[in-house]
């Protein structure tokens, strides 16, 4: 047995390590446990061919789909997590997101607390992560007190000549809220310096406000915080007749070792903390541990999710040109009665990945010159039936059906009637409106749903704190607690829970 801490978190994405920094002035001891190691800065952070065409830093292995086909989801094994490869985008859910929203294909349940319990948090996680952005130009922008922390990032030219059609269109675009960690007023002393590798990119300059440089770096300058990188976390046992964790089993350099502490946070993603619990079934958990629900695993939520590449009619130089979204069909239009989603800017195509999506493109690199990249999310249900099952060796099978596929084709659509007002081509080639597509089950960069939270144990897994219901000191703190997916990107609300959660173990450990 090794040393006994006060608290471990299990994984050091968005939830476990904005956790840990949270908790890490406390004094108490606390252990973090990384699957992966540290990501290597190379100059294959910002190479194309080598993200997209090498895939060279997805590391999870294979998973399976419901047919026993093998495939390898976007997933990210490393300190900080998926954030290491994010987009940045730090959005906070509408107002209408938390109640009861009517969809084509069912109803989205409401969250047992609302836009107004978790409101403070967002504040805390918006100046936490640094974020860019301006109040009020969304017109569905949730209401605060507080300015973000900076002003929005600025458009490019051609963005700006965007944003301006899609206002004379009727719309109302608005400034993405950035995690990005970069000075425009002073560009001499700003850490990012405006590439066009960010979006899905490692950062070389660590100039993202990802989980590794906001959290953990500064947590492990407190002398109680320490990290363990190649632990990966295989089962976690219990004691006191089922109602505490005791244990936490780790595979490292090939040696099991177990770790002890009075509270156990997992927060590996909802994908592998469902894995995790459903491995660690006991005789006083035989469904997996904190499963007396049956809900462990289920509900898993994805989102619908698109990139679609438009072609400017004129050359396209901006370089970051992640700055713009538009939600004028979140939830809804006059000609349609259900949620559509939200849309926002990608990163650039370049040559190669023009060529991955039109390998028949006879000028690759006219065609990116000419590119407007964009990003279609719109939300998926929670199903019981889509779920995480996990086999020997903690195989992960992904049983995984989407939903509301009508309102998201519907709001391609209304992407295909703007491109005439965007001055954007009307085909790429015959009968060819974009490249680009709706992305498959292994698009799990916003994974969520598997360990919901709510107020009866019965039907959801965690109790208001995010503590399992049926266990005393254990807690999840990824997206797994989402009873809802939303349209938007989810990874603002996991921290602001995470911190959430950090003021109730603080007190609890007072």
């Amino acid at each position: 047995m090794t040393e006994h801490h006060d608290v471990i978190v299990i994984g050091s994405g968005a939830g476990g390590a904005t956790l840990a920094h949270a908790l890490a002035p406390t004094g108490k001891r606390i252990l973090l446990l990384e699957r992966g190691g540290w990501l290597p800065r190379e100059k294959a952070n910002w190479d194309s061919r080598a993200i997209w065409g090498d895939v060279r830093y997805r590391n999870s292995g294979r998973w399976t789909d419901a047919d026993g086909r093998r495939f390898l989801p976007k997933q990210h094994y490393y300190v900080g997590g998926n954030t290491k490869v994010y987009g940045g985008v730090l959005m906070r859910l509408r107002e209408r997101d938390f109640g009861p929203v009517v969809h084509a294909d069912g109803v989205s349940p409401a969250w047992p607390l609302t836009y107004a319990d978790l409101r403070p948090w967002y504040d805390k996680a918006e100046q936490l992560y640094q974020v860019h952005g301006q109040r009020g130009i969304d017109p569905l922008d949730p209401p605060s007190d507080t300015p973000y922390p900076w002003p929005a990032m600025a458009h490019e030219p051609r963005i700006a000549e965007l944003a301006d059609d899609l206002v004379a269109a009727g719309l109302h675009p608005f400034p993405l809220p950035n995690g990005i960690l970069v000075d425009e007023a002073r560009p001499h002393a700003s850490r990012c310096i405006r590439c066009d590798t960010c979006d899905g990119f490692p950062c070389l300059v660590d100039a993202k406000a990802d989980a590794q440089v906001i959290c953990v770096e500064p947590a492990l300058r407190h002398p109680n915080v320490s990290l363990i990188t190649g632990a990966r976390v295989t089962r976690l046992l219990t004691g006191d007749r089922g109602r505490r964790v005791d244990r936490v089993v780790v595979e490292r350099d090939g040696e099991v070792e177990d770790h002890s502490a009075d509270i156990v946070v997992v927060a590996a993603g909802a994908i592998n903390s469902a894995a995790l619990l459903l491995a660690s079934a006991d005789e006083h958990h035989p469904q997996g541990l904190g499963n007396g629900s049956g809900q462990v695993g289920r509900n898993l939520m994805l989102h619908n999710t698109s990139s679609l590449i438009a072609f400017s009619k004129t050359p396209n130089p901006t370089r970051f040109q992640k700055t713009l979204g538009v939600n004028d069909f979140y939830f809804g239009s006059d000609d349609y009665e259900f949620p559509m989603g939200h849309l926002q800017m990608l990163g650039r195509s370049d040559a190669f990945t023009i060529s991955l999506d039109d390998p028949e493109d006879p000028d690759p690199a006219h065609s990116a010159a000419h590119s407007l990249d964009f990003w279609l999310q719109s939300e998926d249900l929670p199903r019981p039936e889509n779920r995480v099952e996990v086999g020997p060796g903690g195989a992960i099978t992904l049983r995984y059906t989407p939903t509301n596929l009508e309102a998201h084709a519907r709001l391609g659509g209304k992407f295909r009637d703007l491109l005439d007002d965007l001055r954007c081509e009307q085909e790429v080639r015959e009968n060819r409106h974009y490249l680009g597509g709706r992305l498959g089950i292994s698009a799990v960069a916003h994974q969520n749903g598997t360990t919901r939270f709510g107020p009866d144990p019965a039907t959801s897994v965690l109790d208001l704190d995010c503590k399992l219901h049926e266990l005393d000191n254990c807690y999840v703190v990824d997206a797994g607690f989402f009873p809802s997916s939303a349209a938007v990107n989810p990874t603002l609300t996991i921290i602001a829970n995470a911190l959430r959660v950090g003021d109730h173990l603080a007190e609890r450990m007072a």
